[in-house]
Protein backbone atom coordinates (compact mmCIF):
# COMPACT_ATOMS: atom_id res chain seq x y z
CA UNK A 1 0.00 0.00 0.00
CA UNK A 2 1.19 3.35 -0.86
CA UNK A 3 -0.15 5.95 1.92
CA UNK A 4 -0.40 9.46 2.58
CA UNK A 5 -2.82 11.51 4.57
CA UNK A 6 -5.17 12.75 1.77
CA UNK A 7 -5.01 9.51 -0.73
CA UNK A 8 -4.43 5.33 0.24
CA UNK A 9 -3.14 3.36 -2.82
CA UNK A 10 -3.90 -0.35 -2.64
CA UNK A 11 -2.05 -2.56 -5.54
CA UNK A 12 -3.74 -3.73 -8.60
CA UNK A 13 -2.66 -6.55 -9.82
CA UNK A 14 -1.97 -7.18 -13.55
CA UNK A 15 -4.69 -9.56 -14.73
CA UNK A 16 -3.57 -9.88 -18.58
CA UNK A 17 -0.33 -9.24 -19.91
CA UNK A 18 -2.15 -7.16 -21.95
CA UNK A 19 -2.17 -4.73 -19.24
CA UNK A 20 1.20 -4.90 -18.04
CA UNK A 21 2.35 -3.57 -21.75
CA UNK A 22 -0.60 -1.16 -22.00
CA UNK A 23 1.39 0.45 -18.39
CA UNK A 24 4.79 0.00 -19.98
CA UNK A 25 3.33 1.99 -22.97
CA UNK A 26 2.13 4.52 -20.56
CA UNK A 27 5.39 4.98 -18.14
CA UNK A 28 7.88 4.82 -21.14
CA UNK A 29 9.57 7.81 -21.42
CA UNK A 30 10.01 7.98 -16.98
CA UNK A 31 10.91 4.61 -17.64
CA UNK A 32 13.28 4.53 -20.00
CA UNK A 33 14.42 8.18 -20.60
CA UNK A 34 15.29 10.54 -23.29
CA UNK A 35 17.99 8.75 -24.66
CA UNK A 36 16.05 5.12 -25.49
CA UNK A 37 13.67 4.53 -28.01
CA UNK A 38 10.80 2.21 -27.40
CA UNK A 39 9.09 -0.28 -30.06
CA UNK A 40 5.76 -2.05 -29.08
CA UNK A 41 4.95 -3.90 -32.51
CA UNK A 42 4.87 -7.55 -32.54
CA UNK A 43 6.85 -8.62 -34.89
CA UNK A 44 7.83 -12.23 -35.57
CA UNK A 45 11.41 -13.02 -35.94
CA UNK A 46 14.05 -15.98 -36.82
CA UNK A 47 14.62 -17.90 -39.81
CA UNK A 48 12.21 -20.34 -42.28
CA UNK A 49 12.29 -23.89 -40.98
CA UNK A 50 14.08 -22.61 -37.46
CA UNK A 51 12.95 -21.14 -34.09
CA UNK A 52 10.40 -18.48 -34.76
CA UNK A 53 9.28 -15.93 -31.59
CA UNK A 54 7.16 -13.35 -31.56
CA UNK A 55 8.93 -10.36 -29.20
CA UNK A 56 6.87 -7.85 -27.13
CA UNK A 57 8.54 -4.84 -28.57
CA UNK A 58 12.50 -3.51 -28.97
CA UNK A 59 14.21 -0.73 -27.13
CA UNK A 60 17.22 0.99 -28.91
CA UNK A 61 19.50 2.35 -26.47
CA UNK A 62 21.08 5.23 -27.35
CA UNK A 63 22.83 6.55 -24.47
CA UNK A 64 26.12 5.90 -25.34
CA UNK A 65 27.70 7.52 -28.45
CA UNK A 66 30.39 4.87 -28.84
CA UNK A 67 28.23 1.93 -28.41
CA UNK A 68 24.76 2.04 -29.05
CA UNK A 69 22.37 -1.00 -28.10
CA UNK A 70 19.03 -2.74 -29.11
CA UNK A 71 17.38 -4.91 -26.74
CA UNK A 72 14.74 -7.21 -27.17
CA UNK A 73 11.77 -6.63 -25.45
CA UNK A 74 9.80 -9.69 -23.17
CA UNK A 75 6.70 -8.67 -20.72
CA UNK A 76 5.62 -10.96 -18.49
CA UNK A 77 3.34 -11.10 -15.07
CA UNK A 78 4.92 -13.45 -12.34
CA UNK A 79 2.04 -14.79 -11.23
CA UNK A 80 1.20 -16.31 -15.12
CA UNK A 81 4.56 -17.42 -16.21
CA UNK A 82 6.77 -20.34 -14.74
CA UNK A 83 10.46 -19.35 -14.51
CA UNK A 84 11.14 -22.17 -16.66
CA UNK A 85 9.04 -20.46 -19.12
CA UNK A 86 10.73 -17.03 -18.84
CA UNK A 87 14.14 -18.74 -19.40
CA UNK A 88 13.30 -20.59 -22.67
CA UNK A 89 11.32 -17.74 -24.24
CA UNK A 90 14.53 -15.09 -23.84
CA UNK A 91 16.90 -18.00 -25.47
CA UNK A 92 14.37 -18.81 -28.15
CA UNK A 93 14.76 -14.56 -28.71
CA UNK A 94 18.53 -14.68 -28.70
CA UNK A 95 18.72 -17.90 -31.43
CA UNK A 96 15.76 -15.97 -33.56
CA UNK A 97 17.52 -13.18 -33.53
CA UNK A 98 21.61 -14.60 -34.42
CA UNK A 99 19.13 -16.03 -37.24
CA UNK A 100 17.92 -13.39 -39.00
CA UNK A 101 19.39 -9.85 -38.22
CA UNK A 102 18.66 -8.65 -41.52
CA UNK A 103 14.55 -8.96 -40.81
CA UNK A 104 15.43 -7.83 -37.39
CA UNK A 105 17.03 -4.74 -38.92
CA UNK A 106 14.13 -4.07 -41.56
CA UNK A 107 11.10 -4.66 -38.71
CA UNK A 108 12.63 -2.10 -36.36
CA UNK A 109 13.51 0.26 -39.24
CA UNK A 110 9.48 -0.52 -40.33
CA UNK A 111 8.49 0.70 -36.83
CA UNK A 112 10.73 3.87 -37.04
CA UNK A 113 9.68 4.77 -40.10
CA UNK A 114 5.93 5.17 -38.58
CA UNK A 115 6.99 7.10 -35.93
CA UNK A 116 8.33 10.27 -37.11
CA UNK A 117 9.97 11.74 -34.00
CA UNK A 118 11.75 8.44 -33.24
CA UNK A 119 12.92 8.53 -36.64
CA UNK A 120 14.59 11.85 -36.31
CA UNK A 121 16.23 11.12 -32.82
CA UNK A 122 17.34 8.21 -34.63
CA UNK A 123 18.75 10.33 -37.63
CA UNK A 124 20.06 13.25 -35.45
CA UNK A 125 22.17 10.41 -33.60
CA UNK A 126 23.53 8.95 -36.78
CA UNK A 127 24.25 12.27 -37.77
CA UNK A 128 26.34 13.33 -34.70
CA UNK A 129 28.33 10.18 -34.60
CA UNK A 130 29.36 9.44 -37.94
CA UNK A 131 27.05 7.03 -39.35
CA UNK A 132 25.93 7.60 -43.05
CA UNK A 133 21.90 7.38 -42.26
CA UNK A 134 19.41 5.55 -39.91
CA UNK A 135 19.74 2.35 -41.77
CA UNK A 136 23.76 1.87 -41.60
CA UNK A 137 23.35 2.87 -37.97
CA UNK A 138 20.88 -0.11 -37.23
CA UNK A 139 23.06 -2.63 -39.25
CA UNK A 140 26.54 -1.65 -37.34
CA UNK A 141 24.18 -2.26 -34.08
CA UNK A 142 22.62 -5.18 -34.88
CA UNK A 143 25.27 -6.91 -36.83
CA UNK A 144 28.27 -6.17 -34.38
CA UNK A 145 29.77 -8.96 -32.29
CA UNK A 146 27.44 -10.24 -29.10
CA UNK A 147 24.85 -7.71 -30.36
CA UNK A 148 22.24 -9.71 -28.41
CA UNK A 149 20.69 -8.35 -25.52
CA UNK A 150 16.85 -8.91 -23.66
CA UNK A 151 15.20 -6.58 -21.46
CA UNK A 152 12.42 -8.60 -19.59
CA UNK A 153 9.80 -6.10 -17.90
CA UNK A 154 7.82 -8.53 -15.00
CA UNK A 155 5.25 -6.95 -12.14
CA UNK A 156 7.30 -8.68 -9.43
CA UNK A 157 11.27 -10.16 -9.41
CA UNK A 158 11.68 -13.05 -6.94
CA UNK A 159 15.20 -13.78 -5.84
CA UNK A 160 15.21 -17.43 -7.87
CA UNK A 161 14.53 -15.72 -10.94
CA UNK A 162 16.65 -13.46 -10.84
CA UNK A 163 19.36 -16.46 -10.29
CA UNK A 164 18.47 -18.41 -12.84
CA UNK A 165 18.59 -15.25 -15.14
CA UNK A 166 22.34 -14.88 -14.49
CA UNK A 167 23.45 -18.80 -14.56
CA UNK A 168 22.01 -19.41 -17.89
CA UNK A 169 22.91 -16.48 -19.89
CA UNK A 170 25.71 -15.68 -21.67
CA UNK A 171 24.39 -12.56 -23.00
CA UNK A 172 23.29 -9.91 -20.90
CA UNK A 173 19.64 -9.62 -19.47
CA UNK A 174 18.07 -6.57 -18.15
CA UNK A 175 15.38 -7.20 -15.48
CA UNK A 176 12.65 -4.06 -14.54
CA UNK A 177 9.92 -4.64 -12.25
CA UNK A 178 6.44 -2.37 -13.36
CA UNK A 179 3.55 -2.16 -10.57
CA UNK A 180 0.62 0.12 -10.20
CA UNK A 181 -1.66 1.04 -7.24
CA UNK A 182 -5.14 2.65 -7.23
CA UNK A 183 -6.50 4.95 -5.17
CA UNK A 184 -10.24 5.12 -4.12
CA UNK A 185 -10.73 7.67 -6.89
CA UNK A 186 -9.62 5.25 -9.67
CA UNK A 187 -6.26 7.04 -9.72
CA UNK A 188 -3.26 5.09 -10.75
CA UNK A 189 0.15 5.25 -9.62
CA UNK A 190 2.98 3.03 -11.27
CA UNK A 191 6.06 1.64 -9.03
CA UNK A 192 9.59 1.01 -10.63
CA UNK A 193 13.14 2.01 -11.01
CA UNK A 194 14.04 4.18 -14.45
CA UNK A 195 16.02 1.62 -16.24
CA UNK A 196 19.55 1.36 -15.60
CA UNK A 197 19.09 4.04 -13.01
CA UNK A 198 22.23 2.90 -10.97
CA UNK A 199 24.13 3.73 -14.46
CA UNK A 200 22.18 6.98 -14.63
CA UNK A 201 23.07 8.12 -11.64
CA UNK A 202 26.83 7.67 -12.27
CA UNK A 203 27.08 9.05 -15.87
CA UNK A 204 26.57 12.73 -14.69
CA UNK A 205 30.11 13.52 -14.92
CA UNK A 206 31.55 10.13 -16.46
CA UNK A 207 30.18 9.23 -20.24
CA UNK A 208 28.58 5.86 -20.31
CA UNK A 209 31.45 4.96 -22.97
CA UNK A 210 34.29 5.91 -20.49
CA UNK A 211 33.26 3.63 -17.77
CA UNK A 212 35.86 1.04 -17.40
CA UNK A 213 35.37 0.48 -13.49
CA UNK A 214 33.40 -0.72 -10.58
CA UNK A 215 33.86 0.88 -7.35
CA UNK A 216 32.71 -1.11 -4.21
CA UNK A 217 32.24 0.13 -0.56
CA UNK A 218 34.44 -2.21 1.67
CA UNK A 219 34.90 -2.57 5.70
CA UNK A 220 38.62 -2.92 7.04
CA UNK A 221 38.21 -6.49 7.52
CA UNK A 222 36.21 -7.51 4.81
CA UNK A 223 39.45 -4.98 2.58
CA UNK A 224 42.68 -6.67 4.11
CA UNK A 225 41.17 -10.48 4.16
CA UNK A 226 39.73 -10.76 0.34
CA UNK A 227 40.21 -7.77 -1.37
CA UNK A 228 43.72 -7.82 -0.43
CA UNK A 229 44.83 -11.14 0.42
CA UNK A 230 42.75 -13.24 -1.64
CA UNK A 231 42.54 -10.80 -5.01
CA UNK A 232 39.10 -10.80 -5.57
CA UNK A 233 35.60 -9.33 -3.75
CA UNK A 234 32.53 -11.60 -4.18
CA UNK A 235 28.70 -10.85 -3.76
CA UNK A 236 28.71 -7.89 -6.14
CA UNK A 237 24.78 -6.69 -7.60
CA UNK A 238 25.82 -5.58 -11.18
CA UNK A 239 23.82 -4.99 -14.26
CA UNK A 240 24.28 -7.14 -16.76
CA UNK A 241 24.98 -5.38 -19.84
CA UNK A 242 27.74 -3.01 -17.85
CA UNK A 243 30.05 -6.27 -17.60
CA UNK A 244 31.74 -6.25 -20.75
CA UNK A 245 32.50 -3.06 -19.70
CA UNK A 246 34.22 -3.86 -16.14
CA UNK A 247 37.62 -3.69 -16.56
CA UNK A 248 39.19 -2.25 -12.93
CA UNK A 249 37.54 -2.78 -9.79
CA UNK A 250 38.61 0.12 -7.23
CA UNK A 251 38.02 0.19 -3.17
CA UNK A 252 36.25 2.40 -1.45
CA UNK A 253 37.18 2.20 2.72
CA UNK A 254 34.91 3.03 4.78
CA UNK A 255 34.80 5.20 7.75
CA UNK A 256 37.29 6.34 9.36
CA UNK A 257 39.60 6.16 5.80
CA UNK A 258 36.72 7.65 3.98
CA UNK A 259 38.42 7.11 0.56
CA UNK A 260 39.48 5.08 -2.56
CA UNK A 261 43.04 3.29 -2.08
CA UNK A 262 43.09 0.84 -4.30
CA UNK A 263 42.52 -0.56 -7.62
CA UNK A 264 42.89 -3.59 -9.10
CA UNK A 265 42.77 -4.83 -13.18
CA UNK A 266 39.61 -7.57 -13.24
CA UNK A 267 40.64 -11.01 -14.92
CA UNK A 268 37.28 -12.68 -14.85
CA UNK A 269 33.33 -11.84 -13.61
CA UNK A 270 31.05 -15.10 -12.65
CA UNK A 271 28.29 -15.76 -10.52
CA UNK A 272 28.63 -15.82 -6.83
CA UNK A 273 28.17 -19.07 -5.72
CA UNK A 274 24.06 -20.25 -6.55
CA UNK A 275 23.07 -16.64 -6.18
CA UNK A 276 22.07 -13.23 -8.00
CA UNK A 277 25.66 -11.90 -7.67
CA UNK A 278 28.80 -12.13 -9.00
CA UNK A 279 32.97 -12.46 -8.01
CA UNK A 280 35.32 -10.29 -9.16
CA UNK A 281 38.91 -11.86 -9.75
CA UNK A 282 42.03 -9.71 -10.19
CA UNK A 283 44.72 -10.50 -12.67
CA UNK A 284 47.07 -9.80 -10.10
CA UNK A 285 47.42 -7.77 -6.55
CA UNK A 286 45.41 -4.56 -6.37
CA UNK A 287 47.44 -1.54 -7.11
CA UNK A 288 47.88 0.98 -3.73
CA UNK A 289 47.16 4.68 -5.32
CA UNK A 290 47.28 8.12 -3.96
CA UNK A 291 43.66 8.53 -1.68
CA UNK A 292 41.01 9.83 -2.92
CA UNK A 293 38.73 11.02 -0.19
CA UNK A 294 35.67 11.84 0.26
CA UNK A 295 35.41 15.70 -0.52
CA UNK A 296 32.47 17.85 0.65
CA UNK A 297 29.71 16.01 -0.41
CA UNK A 298 29.14 13.11 2.14
CA UNK A 299 26.18 12.11 -0.27
CA UNK A 300 29.10 10.49 -2.46
CA UNK A 301 30.61 8.01 -0.44
CA UNK A 302 29.32 4.93 -1.81
CA UNK A 303 26.64 2.51 -0.38
CA UNK A 304 26.75 0.03 -3.07
CA UNK A 305 28.70 -0.63 -6.22
CA UNK A 306 29.31 2.72 -8.40
CA UNK A 307 30.04 3.03 -12.00
CA UNK A 308 33.55 5.27 -13.05
CA UNK A 309 36.83 5.17 -14.99
CA UNK A 310 40.08 4.08 -13.88
CA UNK A 311 41.86 7.00 -15.53
CA UNK A 312 39.17 9.51 -13.19
CA UNK A 313 39.89 7.75 -10.22
CA UNK A 314 43.43 8.19 -10.47
CA UNK A 315 43.10 12.00 -11.23
CA UNK A 316 40.98 13.17 -8.60
CA UNK A 317 41.53 14.93 -5.55
CA UNK A 318 37.83 13.64 -4.13
CA UNK A 319 34.79 11.49 -4.81
CA UNK A 320 33.54 15.05 -6.20
CA UNK A 321 35.20 14.31 -9.64
CA UNK A 322 34.84 10.34 -9.74
CA UNK A 323 30.60 9.98 -9.91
Amino acid sequence: MLWNKENKYIELPYERESELEDAVNEVKDALFGPTRIYLDDKKKIGKKGGTNNLPDGYLIDLTNSQDPNIFVVENDLSSHQHLKHIAVQILEFSLSFETSKVKVKNIIKEMLHKRKPEWSKCEEFAKKNGYENVDYLLESIIHKKDSFNALLIIDELGEELETVLISKFKFPVEVTTLKRFKNQNGEILYDFQPFLNEVTEDTEKVDISEIDTIVVPAREDGFKEVFLNENCWFAIRLNSSMIPKIKYIAAYQVAPISAITHIAEVKTIEQWKDTNKYILHFTEPAEKIKKVPLGNSKGKAPQSPRYSSRERIINANTLDSVF
